[in-house]
Protein backbone atom coordinates (compact mmCIF):
# COMPACT_ATOMS: atom_id res chain seq x y z
CA UNK A 1 0.00 0.00 0.00
CA UNK A 2 2.84 2.39 0.86
CA UNK A 3 4.63 1.50 -2.38
CA UNK A 4 1.51 2.36 -4.37
CA UNK A 5 1.17 5.70 -2.57
CA UNK A 6 4.83 6.56 -3.20
CA UNK A 7 4.53 5.65 -6.89
CA UNK A 8 1.35 7.73 -7.22
CA UNK A 9 2.96 10.72 -5.47
CA UNK A 10 6.05 10.50 -7.67
CA UNK A 11 3.87 10.27 -10.79
CA UNK A 12 1.76 13.28 -9.76
CA UNK A 13 4.84 15.35 -8.87
CA UNK A 14 6.39 14.63 -12.27
CA UNK A 15 3.11 15.58 -13.97
CA UNK A 16 2.98 18.89 -12.07
CA UNK A 17 6.58 19.68 -13.03
CA UNK A 18 5.89 18.75 -16.66
CA UNK A 19 2.93 21.15 -16.72
CA UNK A 20 5.06 23.84 -15.05
CA UNK A 21 7.82 23.62 -17.66
CA UNK A 22 5.33 23.61 -20.52
CA UNK A 23 3.65 26.69 -19.01
CA UNK A 24 7.04 28.42 -18.82
CA UNK A 25 7.67 27.58 -22.48
CA UNK A 26 4.26 28.97 -23.37
CA UNK A 27 5.05 32.21 -21.56
CA UNK A 28 8.51 32.58 -23.14
CA UNK A 29 7.55 31.91 -26.77
CA UNK A 30 6.61 35.53 -27.36
CA UNK A 31 8.24 38.34 -29.30
CA UNK A 32 8.56 40.57 -26.22
CA UNK A 33 10.76 37.99 -24.44
CA UNK A 34 13.23 37.64 -27.30
CA UNK A 35 16.21 37.59 -27.51
CA UNK A 36 16.58 36.84 -23.76
CA UNK A 37 14.27 33.83 -23.90
CA UNK A 38 16.07 31.97 -26.69
CA UNK A 39 18.67 30.33 -24.42
CA UNK A 40 16.18 29.83 -21.57
CA UNK A 41 13.78 27.97 -23.85
CA UNK A 42 16.48 25.37 -24.53
CA UNK A 43 16.90 24.72 -20.80
CA UNK A 44 13.19 24.66 -19.97
CA UNK A 45 12.44 22.45 -22.94
CA UNK A 46 15.11 19.98 -21.78
CA UNK A 47 13.45 19.92 -18.35
CA UNK A 48 10.06 19.45 -20.02
CA UNK A 49 11.47 16.48 -21.95
CA UNK A 50 13.02 15.02 -18.80
CA UNK A 51 9.70 15.32 -16.99
CA UNK A 52 7.92 13.60 -19.90
CA UNK A 53 10.32 10.65 -19.56
CA UNK A 54 9.80 10.59 -15.79
CA UNK A 55 6.01 10.78 -16.14
CA UNK A 56 6.14 7.81 -18.51
CA UNK A 57 8.55 5.92 -16.22
CA UNK A 58 6.55 6.50 -13.03
CA UNK A 59 3.36 5.66 -14.94
CA UNK A 60 4.81 2.34 -16.09
CA UNK A 61 5.98 1.62 -12.55
CA UNK A 62 2.41 2.20 -11.38
CA UNK A 63 1.12 -0.20 -14.04
CA UNK A 64 3.48 -3.03 -13.10
CA UNK A 65 4.05 -2.42 -9.38
CA UNK A 66 0.91 -0.52 -8.37
CA UNK A 67 -2.11 -1.77 -6.45
CA UNK A 68 -4.42 -2.20 -9.47
CA UNK A 69 -2.08 -4.51 -11.35
CA UNK A 70 -1.17 -4.64 -15.02
CA UNK A 71 -4.34 -6.55 -15.98
CA UNK A 72 -6.50 -3.55 -15.03
CA UNK A 73 -4.58 -1.32 -17.44
CA UNK A 74 -4.10 -3.94 -20.15
CA UNK A 75 -7.83 -4.25 -20.73
CA UNK A 76 -8.70 -0.58 -20.21
CA UNK A 77 -9.28 1.26 -23.53
CA UNK A 78 -9.25 4.63 -21.75
CA UNK A 79 -5.73 3.85 -20.48
CA UNK A 80 -4.67 3.09 -24.06
CA UNK A 81 -6.22 6.38 -25.24
CA UNK A 82 -4.41 8.26 -22.46
CA UNK A 83 -1.02 6.74 -23.29
CA UNK A 84 -1.56 7.31 -27.01
CA UNK A 85 -2.44 10.96 -26.38
CA UNK A 86 0.62 11.42 -24.15
CA UNK A 87 2.88 9.95 -26.86
CA UNK A 88 1.20 12.14 -29.51
CA UNK A 89 1.93 15.22 -27.40
CA UNK A 90 5.54 14.09 -27.11
CA UNK A 91 5.83 13.66 -30.86
CA UNK A 92 4.21 17.05 -31.39
CA UNK A 93 6.84 18.64 -29.14
CA UNK A 94 9.74 17.53 -31.35
CA UNK A 95 9.46 20.41 -33.81
CA UNK A 96 9.39 23.15 -31.12
CA UNK A 97 12.37 21.45 -29.46
CA UNK A 98 14.33 21.60 -32.71
CA UNK A 99 13.41 25.27 -33.16
CA UNK A 100 14.36 26.13 -29.55
CA UNK A 101 17.77 24.50 -30.05
CA UNK A 102 18.31 26.39 -33.30
CA UNK A 103 17.29 29.65 -31.61
CA UNK A 104 19.61 28.97 -28.67
CA UNK A 105 22.51 28.29 -31.02
CA UNK A 106 21.77 31.46 -33.00
CA UNK A 107 21.50 33.47 -29.77
CA UNK A 108 24.92 32.20 -28.67
CA UNK A 109 26.43 33.43 -31.93
CA UNK A 110 24.48 36.72 -31.85
CA UNK A 111 23.11 37.86 -28.46
CA UNK A 112 20.63 40.14 -30.26
CA UNK A 113 19.13 37.25 -32.24
CA UNK A 114 15.37 36.92 -32.30
CA UNK A 115 13.55 34.32 -34.38
CA UNK A 116 11.43 35.54 -37.28
CA UNK A 117 7.92 36.56 -36.19
CA UNK A 118 6.23 34.01 -38.48
CA UNK A 119 8.32 31.15 -37.08
CA UNK A 120 7.74 32.31 -33.52
CA UNK A 121 3.96 32.32 -34.08
CA UNK A 122 4.02 28.82 -35.63
CA UNK A 123 6.04 27.42 -32.73
CA UNK A 124 3.76 29.10 -30.20
CA UNK A 125 0.73 27.61 -31.95
CA UNK A 126 2.19 24.10 -31.66
CA UNK A 127 3.08 24.65 -27.99
CA UNK A 128 -0.49 25.85 -27.36
CA UNK A 129 -1.85 22.70 -29.03
CA UNK A 130 0.34 20.68 -26.65
CA UNK A 131 -1.12 22.62 -23.69
CA UNK A 132 -4.70 22.02 -24.82
CA UNK A 133 -4.14 18.32 -25.50
CA UNK A 134 -2.39 17.94 -22.15
CA UNK A 135 -5.54 19.29 -20.47
CA UNK A 136 -7.42 16.21 -21.72
CA UNK A 137 -5.16 13.80 -19.83
CA UNK A 138 -6.66 14.30 -16.34
CA UNK A 139 -10.12 13.75 -17.79
CA UNK A 140 -8.99 10.45 -19.29
CA UNK A 141 -7.19 9.58 -16.04
CA UNK A 142 -10.36 10.11 -13.99
CA UNK A 143 -12.37 7.86 -16.32
CA UNK A 144 -9.59 5.27 -16.47
CA UNK A 145 -9.17 5.07 -12.68
CA UNK A 146 -12.87 4.29 -12.31
CA UNK A 147 -12.84 1.56 -14.94
CA UNK A 148 -15.10 3.50 -17.31
CA UNK A 149 -14.88 1.97 -20.77
CA UNK A 150 -13.92 -1.48 -19.52
CA UNK A 151 -15.72 -4.46 -20.99
CA UNK A 152 -17.32 -7.01 -18.74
Amino acid sequence: MIQDAILAAAHYLCILLLVTFLAIETALVKREWMPLAAAKLVRYDALYGLMAVLVLTTGLLRVFLGAKGAAFYEHNPVFHAKVTLFIAIGLLSIWPTLRFRAWGKAAKADPAYAPPEVELRKVRRVVMVEVHLLALLPILAAFMARGIGMQG
